[in-house]
């Protein structure tokens, strides 16, 4: 194979992690088995023991999804990737490989809802603590952490509000004390913003969203070096098993291919929408790091390569008038997926960040009056004329 490293982007994205079989096929091959056989006893054995590498079984080696893998690593720029079963395996995976007993993690309060859930009811179980800050307060990152601190986790675009982290900066931050700088790239993908380059050490995905692009199926990745991903990461998935199924890698496989093209295209219809949803009199404010008035566009330009596809806007009435809109909508679906060719709508307060408390929801600035959009490839006048129907009314 050619020296990928001179590879742009895009074309990683469509020729990385692929090996022909003896059949010669052009596209890659789906390798639905839950095994593999081996030539004799003597090298099972050597399979088994690590002294000879090679598929073993399905739970953790597959060619379809070790191709998967190897095309995400070389977009992201890591050494290693493992794919998981969801993103919230791939979270789930990341802590458990490297985070033990006492230690202490560090989070943004702008985090998906289950995120929240899974660290303050499940990993606290196991005595792993999270405290949780402004993702834009740098002073408040380095005031929460402590001696037993051991990572900082971010999502940047945050969910819903698209709020920023300098990812540059809280690597810093970070290294200085010893910790791991974990970052969630799922809103922008390695088509926009590649964490790793900032200074980041680990970066995890819902590969359900703009990896798939339309909404076909779940898994989720984590993607660093050799040995904190390749070794300690992969170990959890050897062994406890939240496993992508081959089918779906060869469907991620497949959504890579177009990432490039599907990104620049979401951040377009979005920002054309924004700049629409902010002269509209029913809208009070609208969340988007393309718009000048975004508090973090500057360093939207400087850390991502476009904007994005997601904005959320506040409408003036609270939830009634949220519903209202929402309700109205008949392009739009109602669903809390995002990353899809459609165009999704969606109210935060009871849906994605639903299982918060009032207070949780009101540190996150997430208000009644919310509304997000996951903004698909349709013709953006046909979403902006889905929207009207119910703002309009307001």
């Amino acid at each position: 194979m050619a020296d990928t490293d001179d590879w742009d982007i895009a074309t990683r994205a469509i020729r990385v992690g692929h090996r022909r079989t003896s059949e010669n096929e052009h596209s890659e091959p789906i390798f639905a088995t839950s095994s593999f056989v081996f030539g004799s006893a003597a090298e099972a054995a050597a399979r088994f023991s690590g002294e000879q590498p090679g598929n073993i079984y399905a739970r953790f080696t597959n060619p379809t999804v070790r191709a998967f893998e190897e095309r995400l690593a070389a977009m992201e720029g890591g050494e290693a990737c493992v794919a998981t079963a969801s993103g919230m395996a791939a979270i789930l995976a990341t802590c458990m490989g490297l985070l033990q007993q006492g230690d202490h993690l560090v989070s943004s309060r702008s985090i998906f809802g289950s995120t929240v859930v899974l660290f303050d009811k499940y990993l606290s179980r196991f005595g792993i603590q999270t405290s949780y800050v402004d993702l834009a307060d740098l002073a408040a990152w380095e005031a929460a952490i402590r001696p037993e601190t051991r990572m900082l986790f971010l999502e940047t675009p945050a969910n819903p509000l698209t709020t920023l982290g300098d990812i540059r900066a809280l690597a810093e931050l970070a290294h200085a004390h010893d910790c791991l700088l974990v970052v969630d790239n799922c809103f922008c993908t390695p088509a926009l913003q590649r964490p790793l380059a900032l200074g980041a050490d680990i970066v995890v995905h819902s590969a359900t969203k703009y990896i798939d692009g339309q909404g076909r199926a779940l898994g989720g990745a984590v993607v660093g070096d050799a040995t904190r991903v390749g070794e300690e990461v992969y170990g959890v998935l050897r062994t406890a098993g939240p496993s992508m199924s081959p089918f779906n890698a060869w469907i991620f496989l497949k959504g890579l291919e177009t990432l490039a093209l599907r990104m620049r295209e979401h951040s377009r219809n979005a920002g054309q929408l924004a700049e629409w949803l902010a002269t509209h009199p029913a809208v009070e404010r609208v969340h988007y790091p393309g718009l000048e008035s975004h508090p973090q566009y500057a360093l939207a330009q400087r850390q991502q390569d476009a904007p994005g596809g997601i904005l959320s806007f506040e409408v003036k009435g609270g939830r009634e008038a949220a519903w209202s809109v929402i309700d109205a909508t008949r392009l739009c679906s109602i669903t809390a997926n995002l990353g899809d060719t459609k165009t999704t709508i969606t109210h935060p307060a009871t849906t994605t960040h639903g299982r918060l408390s009032d207070e949780q929801r009101e540190q996150a600035g997430i208000t009644q009056g919310l509304i997000r959009i996951a903004v698909g490839l349709e013709a953006v006048e046909d979403i902006r004329n889905d929207l009207a129907r119910g703002l309009d009314r307001l």
